[in-house]
């Protein structure tokens, strides 16, 4: 999976974002077995920002004029017909947009007691497995993509985010 990384607050140069996203969208194309569609890679694009940045992307698109740590933009709509199912297989090779914010992540880790690279690489995880599809509004769909959550971050040495 190819991540095209575009960092509006530099701050995010300090964490290697780069290289967290590359390892998370990794760990969840290995995790659900994705495949390449019509022989390319799937790609995402992550806008690195700030609070200011997100909660105008929030407002603009949620009406939500607040600053909250991941927004994701799927390509196309991959919901699956019941809930708590499987989403859609990917038929665009381009899977979506993700954003995320610095400030509100830092301080998310600091209150959560967790590595910030720990906490951004979740929300990574869960934002790509947003793009694909998944989705927490429904009891059994929360409980399938936080499972899977789970799953994606145990296999790479991160402790479940959801206990405590």
């Amino acid at each position: 999976m190819n991540v095209d990384l575009v960092i509006e607050d530099e701050r995010w140069t300090a964490v290697d974002l780069g290289i967290l996203a590359g390892q998370a969208a990794e760990a969840v194309a290995d995790h659900l077995a994705l495949t390449p569609i019509d022989g390319q890679g799937v790609e995402i694009s992550l806008l690195a920002c700030d609070d200011a940045r997100i909660a105008a992307l929030n407002g603009d698109f949620r009406d939500k004029p607040l600053p909250t740590n991941v927004l994701s933009w799927p390509s196309e709509d991959r919901a699956p017909d019941q809930p708590g199912g499987v989403p859609h297989s990917p038929s665009d090779p381009e899977l979506g947009d993700i954003a995320i914010a610095y400030d509100i992540c830092q301080l998310e880790a600091a209150a959560q007691g967790k590595k910030f690279s720990a906490h951004v690489t979740h929300l990574l995880v869960h934002g790509i497995l947003h793009l694909l599809g998944y989705d927490h509004i429904d009891d059994k769909d929360a409980a399938l993509m936080e499972g899977l959550e789970v799953e994606i971050l145990g296999k790479m040495g991160i402790s479940d985010p959801y206990e405590g």
